[in-house]
């Protein structure tokens, strides 16, 4: 008798990694400039990005690529999971506007305004 073929295994499941130009763009200046742009969108004053800034200072120096080794949390506003953040943009892991787009609605959504998180992240030690 002929031998019997053995089974093809199955091939190695294939990570995809979302590639841009030039990688992510960690430029805490722009990001800050950036998000200084988008407060009157909310109905925001410029008062509230001091403490904008401090909370995210806290959180991840303003980089796009900090990411929490503890919880996983991703970006500048900390997204947990960090796929959120793909709800604002599919270059979500490398912009730092998407990254902000995000926090900003989730900061409104949640707090009401950059100080409301601000406040909340002081008294508990997140936001």
């Amino acid at each position: 008798p002929a031998p019997v073929p053995s089974p093809t295994p199955p091939p190695p499941p294939v990570v995809v990694v979302p590639s841009v130009p030039g990688g992510a763009v960690n430029d805490p200046a722009g990001a800050k400039i950036y998000a200084a742009g988008q407060l009157a969108a909310y109905g925001w004053g410029q008062d509230q990005f001091q403490c904008l800034a401090s909370l995210w200072t806290k959180e991840s120096n303003w980089l796009t690529t900090a990411t929490n080794a503890y919880s996983g949390a991703y970006g500048i506003a900390q997204a947990l999971p960090a796929s959120k953040y793909a709800t604002a943009g599919s270059d979500w892991l490398t912009s730092y506007r998407t990254q902000v787009n995000w926090g900003l609605s989730y900061i409104a959504d949640r707090y009401g305004s950059p100080c409301g998180a601000w406040n909340h992240s002081v008294a508990n030690n997140w936001y």
